[in-house]
């Protein structure tokens, strides 16, 4: 026979969920979106309509919004996974040129006649390979030299800009336009034909499955692994870790060389999947972008799925704006709100946490008055969750009688 779950938490075990924190600081952003559209006499209804409109209005709109979010997602999962070992991977920008170029590169060179399913795998594993090995520069050189990773992948962003510009007209040129690569034929980009059929000819491709497989990937990582573990022991306390036994050098490189990896990935998507070229002289935003999915999401990856894909819809309804008249600058305003609001998290689970302390406290004193009526010596702590709401609803009226005779 099953026990009953018994309600032994401590009041100040009781804390909000980060997924009620984030929920909240998305309502405050747009929250803040309606009130700077008002600001500039336009209707926020009619704006939030046009946004959800651009972006799921069709299947094609659909499509394009999972396209734009996949690397989103790939994005944020390389952030999140730096911070779970108390790393910040601000180095996304160029591990994404690093996968795309690798990407790109292979696509021109690799013969046409080549099955899918051994070109697919094979870019894929080398544009991870290129991007890890972007990511472990810079763990190697804060593991060994004490390097800051924010400045050590900063410059690397740079070197690897540098990189695509000097390899675009070196190796894949068009030579119709000369910034910009030529074209990757179809067959070697990551769009399938079935895909493209099911959603109106969207950008959606194997990269948003590749995504999933992903979050996946990194949750057992995180969750059900020895490595996992000793990354998370590492970002809780690096002395702590060390003094355990667990090699804290070793864990910042591995760190950094997976997040580089999930990186490459995202921009092997964007460039050979929901585009098909590259431009010399852009550095890509969504490597930016993948800081404040990881924040949102709470670094967990369920959490940054639905982020990402919430920030897609943002970026693809933003150009269905301008029918109202109302800038497209705004849905970046609401992302950056958003992300503001995100930061300050603090302030928003004292908020929460102050509510639910409140309500269990009032609970509380409603189950004690109930079980002084009936006799009862026994403690919160040794009540099941059943009995607790039964007595709760018991008390609460012996409490409103109390306070009504006062």
């Amino acid at each position: 026979m099953n026990k009953k779950k018994v309600i032994n938490k401590p009041l100040e075990a009781r804390k909000a969920s980060p997924l009620v924190v984030s929920l909240s600081a998305v309502f405050l952003g747009i929250v803040a979106g309606c009130v700077f559209i008002l600001c500039i006499g336009k209707n926020p209804f009619a704006g939030f309509e046009r946004i959800l409109f651009g972006a799921l209005s069709n299947t094609r709109r659909i499509g394009n919004t999972l396209g734009m979010s996949t690397q989103l997602i790939l994005i944020g999962l390389s952030v999140a996974f730096a911070f779970k070992t108390g790393l910040f991977n601000i180095g996304a920008p160029g591990q994404m040129l690093i996968g795309g170029i690798t990407g790109s590169i292979l696509a021109y060179y690799l013969p046409m006649d080549m099955p899918r399913i051994i070109y697919l795998p094979l870019i894929v594993i080398a544009s991870m390979l290129t991007g890890a090995l972007w990511g472990f520069l810079s763990g190697f050189l804060k593991a060994k030299f004490n390097v800051h990773e924010v400045v050590s992948t900063i410059m690397l962003n740079w070197i690897a800009y540098w990189i695509v510009y000097d390899f675009i007209p070196r190796f894949i040129i068009d030579p119709t336009i000369s910034v910009k690569s030529k074209p990757i034929e179809t067959v070697h980009t990551l769009r399938a034909d079935w895909l493209t059929s099911l959603t109106s000819f969207s950008t959606m491709n194997y990269g948003f499955f590749i995504a999933i497989v992903m979050c996946v990937v990194v949750w057992f990582i995180l969750q059900k692994t020895t490595l996992g573990f000793n990354l998370k022991a590492v970002g809780s306390n690096r002395f702590c870790a060390e003094y355990a036994g667990i090699k804290v050098n070793r864990s910042i490189m591995i760190s950094m060389a997976i997040a580089g990896a999930l990186a490459s990935l995202g921009g092997l998507t964007y460039y050979c999947g929901y585009s098909n070229i590259m431009e010399m002289g852009k550095m890509p935003s969504e490597g930016f972008d993948g800081i404040a999915v990881a924040l949102l999401g709470n670094c967990s990856p369920v959490g940054i799925f639905f982020s990402a894909i919430f920030f897609g819809i943002l970026k693809m309804g933003r150009g269905s704006l301008a029918a109202t008249g109302i800038p497209t600058e705004i849905a970046d305003t609401i992302i950056a709100t958003i992300i503001y609001f995100t930061a300050t998290n603090v302030i928003l689970a004292s908020f929460w946490n102050g509510l639910f302390k409140s309500s269990f406290s009032r609970k509380e004193e409603a189950v004690a008055a109930a079980l002084k009526a009936r006799g009862d010596d026994r403690g919160v702590d040794k009540l099941s969750k059943e009995e607790f709401k039964q007595l709760a609803k018991e008390g609460k009226a012996l409490v409103a009688g109390k306070k009504e005779g006062r």
